[in-house]
């Protein structure tokens, strides 16, 4: 790590001498000596710094050398940098000057000469310190006996666009134990014992205990059985993040914008597990504290019976403290031998033929001895071998490295292998990434300014290089496998978000790990001094304030995660290059305050309350990000904001600003420009088409009536956003000549007509026209985007998609929704062979493409009605869509004639079909279909076909939700009293035939019960209820069913009660957990259940009854009348509500 910051004191110190010569200048006596000597000793040190970072893995007195060598160089640079700051505050505070760029530090002359002369002979005093402490490192390093290494850059090519290795795919998961284990882990899940089972994965880093855990949260019978919850917990155990991660997850509950009170956030929990059977899966756990468990244990008692939770953890201590009983533990065997070398092999050789792979055989085996069975080694290690010959791999297999003794590095070998040939620009942006915790999911532009803030990029050849350097290090790190779960961005040109896996992490603290003594502070946490004096970067996310001392002076990079006021003493923070105060309530003179920190390049202000922005914002020559969005009271920017020249990325999102000035033209090097939602907005500037570098352009939700035509001018734009501009009818011809658009959003516009120029933009990869409800038909040019990922059409009125659409073999997904008079799909959209999503509901598909189920990459087919009959398509053709209903199907029957409804039962007797059907979660079947009146008569008189059908359809164990609409049966399938059933709602509509149900009281996990338009009730008897008064056994009718609700029931006009005596047995208990019921427009129903209804008042909270004539005279028109206090009178909280 030494090498990065001495790279950048060398660079600077370099630039000083120049910048004498260039002007001709003198510097301060007795400094350009002192500067030439250190510029001379850090190139020679660098010279050895290569052998002294790899020997310093496993050598404590190489590696305190190197730890010296680093501080004496960071205290250098913070010495520059407080020279510097002299002279730019010089500057600002002085008379208005014609605007010039400093380049040179040190320097004397007329234009920035200061008086101060206290402050030059105090940093010259600094500057003999750190001369004399790097001397003593100087002459230390000939003990070492350093090896001097020539020049390198980094040996390993930049990956093309096209490759994407470093995703992991869990699909292609190695080794038969892990399948085993999955299998046992499943099996026990399915066990009923009651209580709340903990099971655990237990093994060292790298072992696969996050992937094995994905395989059994991700197996189909687990899907089914279990509401699921997936929770990243890592290091600190913080127990009211993963209890409103749970809540977040289940979606029933919301806790209120940053709650932190834990009591708070334990009893939302607890509502929404209540009575719900879930896995919770709390991966990569640490803590050993039971007292940090218990809460969280204890509120999750308060799921159903035979829930579960899964831990992965690497140490076995951790899961019996959880609870987890010996016979529950899963320990992953690694990975043998064999399997390491096809996993290495896979990884490192792929696309070779098994003549090729042959010539490596031999010493691949040798090297995947090496990985000790971990399957992360063998990735990480076929990535370094990915682009080496056969030497290479030679030369890794003889590698010293594998003799390691050190009990901190004996997981990292195969890390260290690829660490010590990353360049030491690599070297140093890997390890910074420690600084994050562990999940943390990191984003690639705040992570490359952050590097560049710590001067990790040194790229001076054009006005962007920079931030291209930062990317190109990030996909060079990135396909060796130090990140993954890779997003790239929508373009998909770059990694947008990525993250580190937790063995890696360890990896990249163990490389900034400082053995020495912690720094000692007077004012703050030794730790914290610690840490800023390895990383020079702090998040501060404490709620107490923060006050700035002197150990956080050389802090680089500073984000507040508090809503509290800004630190005390931020003026003190020279040295800052990235700052982020998002959230925290910013008065103007804290921002003046910001406004003198002149070296910042990154500010982040997001929703600071800022209602005013200073003219002193100009003072910061330096800034390149500047993010002002969500400040709702600027209504105004300072014309000193146009001034900032070497601005690349401008975000003034959802503020009230009123226009924008034509001075926004100066911000030439602008690569990216958000304006989105400024309501107030109505004309941009003409200038604003002036700034050619730009990328990114976001203009949603501006009431915009048009774009002007000089848009043409921006021909790097990458990413166009004009969405939701309600007024624009129209867009301009010239924005098809924007021919490197990757992105291009129109949605929510009011255009009529889509220009056919469109077809220029070939390198096009996303396109958003929904929510265009003039739009009737699409030029067929639009068929010529043959790079297009994403095509979003939803929303518009489309009568026809163009054949042509099957020419773009590149789509990945296609929108076509509500489009309402869209009848059929083309039979060439069979031909997108990387379709992986494609929406069609509320389009009025009758009959699918016979070939759409041989669309291999199609995971996704969202339609609202799957269309059955002669005239639509057959329900066999599901066997060939088993894959893409994801827990839902709706069943739209169109059957006209008896034999339709037998061919119907025989092809839902298919094993493909029945395979789909007992993977849902939620089905809903509505027959929609007009019988001629003969082939009714002939059904009506014999209901069993009608039963065949749905019990063919419905699957008895899995199905949460059940929907049946029209059947003409006159009575209901067995499966609706069957206490196999496991189904939670259940909602009946329009049974024209039915007169009674059957014992649907049996049905054990039934929570919500609708009944509407049943013409032909007139009696509920008690057999509705499913128990039997003879019983010695204690029976629970509806045990879990709290909403029940009967509407439009016209004829009906008896519910048979119980007896006395039933109301009075403690054997028998009725619907227990009874909180609403409903009735609506039942005319003929006079009087209520009074015994059913006391035996389940405890519980019942609403009685609605509406257009109910009959009920309402008896209990609505006097609530003082015995017929209703018969009723509450054991339940005073029980409500009357009532309508007409």
């Amino acid at each position: 790590m030494a090498d990065a910051i001495i790279s950048v004191v060398v660079e600077r110190v370099v630039t000083i001498l120049e910048d004498k010569i260039r002007h001709e200048v003198n510097l301060v006596r007795g400094v350009k000596d002192e500067l030439r000597y250190l510029s001379k000793k850090l190139k020679t040190i660098q010279t050895v710094l290569d052998d002294a970072e790899k020997r310093g893995v496993d050598n404590e007195s190489v590696k305190s050398w190197l730890k010296k060598l680093e501080a004496a160089a960071y205290e250098m640079d913070d010495i520059l940098d407080e020279w510097d700051y002299s002279l730019l505050n010089h500057k600002m505070k002085a008379a208005p000057e014609p605007e010039q760029k400093i380049g040179c530090s040190f320097i004397r002359s007329s234009c920035l000469c200061f008086k101060k002369v206290s402050v030059r002979h105090d940093i010259a005093k600094k500057i003999e310190n750190v001369k004399a402490v790097l001397e003593l490192i100087y002459k230390e390093r000939n003990e070492f006996n350093f090896v001097i290494s020539p020049p390198t850059t980094d040996p390993v090519p930049i990956p093309s666009r096209l490759q994407s290795t470093h995703v992991v795919d869990l699909t292609k998961v190695h080794g038969l134990d892990i399948h085993k284990k999955k299998n046992d882990i499943v099996s026990k899940l399915m066990l009923n014992g009651g209580d709340t089972q903990i099971l655990s994965i237990v093994g060292t880093g790298g072992l696969g205990k996050t992937t094995l855990a994905k395989l059994v949260y991700n197996d189909t019978q687990v899907k089914s059985c279990f509401e699921r919850i997936w929770i990243c917990v890592s290091d600190p155990f913080d127990v009211a993040g993963i209890a409103i991660g749970i809540v977040n997850k289940v979606g029933i509950e919301k806790i209120p914008p940053n709650s932190n009170q834990l009591a708070l956030v334990l009893e939302k929990l607890e509502a929404s597990i209540s009575g719900k059977k879930f896995l919770l899966v709390l991966d990569d756990v640490w803590t050993e504290e039971y007292n940090e468990w218990e809460p969280l244990k204890i509120s999750l008692k308060c799921g159903a019976a035979d829930s579960k939770i899964l831990v992965t953890t690497r140490n076995e201590r951790v899961a019996k403290m959880m609870g987890t009983l010996d016979d529950d533990m899963c320990c992953p065997n690694k990975l043998s031998d064999e399997e390491c070398w096809s996993l290495l092999r896979d990884t490192s050789l792929p696309g070779k033929s098994e003549v090729e792979c042959r010539n490596f055989e031999d010493i691949g085996k040798k090297i995947a001895s090496k990985c000790k069975g971990l399957p992360l080694a063998a990735i990480v290690l076929g990535r370094l071998l990915q682009f080496k010959d056969l030497e290479g791999w030679k030369h890794v297999e003889k590698s010293e490295i594998w003799q390691l003794k050190n009990v901190e590095v004996e997981l990292f070998p195969h890390l260290v292998l690829s660490y010590n040939e990353l360049s030491p620009a690599l070297k140093r942006c890997f390890s910074y990434c420690a600084v994050y915790p562990k999940d943390h999911i990191i984003h690639a532009e705040t992570l490359i300014e952050e590097w560049m803030a710590q001067g990790y990029l040194h790229s001076v050849s054009g006005n962007c290089a920079v931030e291209l350097e930062g990317r190109e290090y990030l996909e060079n790190l990135a396909m060796r496998c130090l990140f993954q779960d890779i997003e790239k961005s929508e373009s998909g040109e770059h990694i947008e978000w990525c993250k580190m896996h937790d063995i890696v992490h360890d990896f990249a603290l163990f490389l900034r790990k400082d053995d020495d003594k912690e720094r000692s502070c007077q004012a703050c946490d030794p730790s914290l001094a610690s840490h800023v004096q390895k990383y020079r970067s702090l998040s501060w996310d404490k709620e107490e304030s923060c006050h700035v001392c002197d150990c956080m002076k050389s802090v680089r990079v500073l984000r507040i995660k508090s809503k509290r006021a800004p630190p005390v003493g931020t003026e003190k923070l020279i040295h800052l290059r990235w700052l982020d105060f998002s959230w925290i309530n910013l008065s103007k003179d804290g921002l003046e305050i910001i406004c003198k920190l002149y070296f910042l390049k990154s500010l982040l202000l997001s929703e600071c309350d800022l209602t005013e922005i200073p003219r002193e914002i100009g003072n910061l020559v330096h800034l390149r990000r500047l993010d002002l969005s969500e400040n709702q009271g600027i209504k105004e920017l300072p014309e000193s904001m146009y001034s900032l020249v070497e601005l690349r990325s401008l975000s003034l999102r959802r503020c009230s600003l009123k226009e924008i000035q034509k001075e926004i033209g100066n911000l030439v090097h602008l690569r990216r420009l958000d304006l989105s939602c400024n309501g107030e907005i109505k004309e941009l500037p003409e200038s604003i088409c002036s700034l050619v570098e730009l990328r990114y352009l976001s203009l949603s939700g501006c009431p915009l009536k048009e774009i002007q035509k000089e848009i043409g001018n921006l021909v790097q734009l990458r990413e166009l956003d004009l969405s939701y501009n309600r007024e624009l009818k129209e867009s301009p011809e010239s924005i098809c000549s924007l021919v490197e658009l990757r992105s291009l959003s129109l949605r929510r516009c009011s255009l009529k007509e889509i220009k056919k120029e469109i077809g220029n933009l070939v390198q096009l990869r996303e396109l958003d026209l929904s929510h265009n409800r003039e739009l009737v038909e699409l030029p067929e040019s639009i068929c010529s985007l043959v790079e297009l990922r994403s095509l979003s059409l939803a929303h518009c009125s489309l009568k026809e998609i163009k054949k042509e659409i099957g020419n773009l073999v590149q789509l990945r997904e296609l929108d076509l929704s509500y489009n309402r008079e869209l009848k059929e799909l083309p039979e060439s959209i069979c031909s997108l062979v990387e379709l992986q999503i494609l929406k069609i509901q509320y389009a009025d598909i009758n009959c699918l493409p016979e070939a759409l189920g041989e669309l291999s990459n199609l995971r996704r087919l969202e339609l609202r009605k799957f269309k059955v009959g002669s005239q639509y398509n057959k329900l066999g053709f599901l066997k060939k869509l088993h894959r893409h209903f994801i827990g839902y199907l709706n069943l739209a029957i169109y059957c006209i004639s008896m034999s339709e409804m037998v061919e119907l039962v025989e092809d839902a007797r298919q094993e493909q079909v029945k395979t789909l059907l007992q993977k849902l979660e939620t089905l809903r079947i509505s027959f929609e279909g007009t019988m001629n009146e003969m082939e009714l008569s002939s059904l009506s008189s014999s209901s069993s076909t009608w039963m065949e059908v749905v019990e063919a359809l419905v699957p008895h164990y899995k199905l949460n939700n059940l929907e049946i609409r029209g059947y003409k049966g006159s009575r209901l399938p067995h499966l609706m009293s069957s206490p196999l059933n496991f189904i939670k709602q259940i909602y009946l509509f329009g049974l024209s035939e039915v007169s009674s149900f059957p014992a649907m009281g049996k049905l054990p996990l039934l929570e919500s019960l609708e009944i509407w338009s049943v013409n032909q009730l007139k009696l509920i008897g008690r057999e509705f209820l499913g128990i039997e008064s003879s019983c010695d056994d204690v029976v629970v009718a509806f045990p879990k069913l709290n909403q029940l609700c009967f509407g439009n029931c016209s004829k009906w006009e008896e519910w048979e009660d119980i007896t006395e005596e039933e109301e009075e047995s403690a054997a028998i208990s009725i619907m227990p957990f009874l909180t609403h019921l409903s009735i609506r427009w039942c005319s003929s129903l006079k009087k209520l259940p009074h015994h059913l209804l006391r035996k389940a008042s405890s519980s019942l909270r609403s009685l609605n009854i509406e257009d109910s004539s009959e009920l309402v005279k008896t209990y609505g028109e006097d609530k003082e009348g015995s017929a209703w206090r018969s009723i509450s009178q054991h339940n005073p909280r029980l409500e009357l509500r009532q309508g007409m």
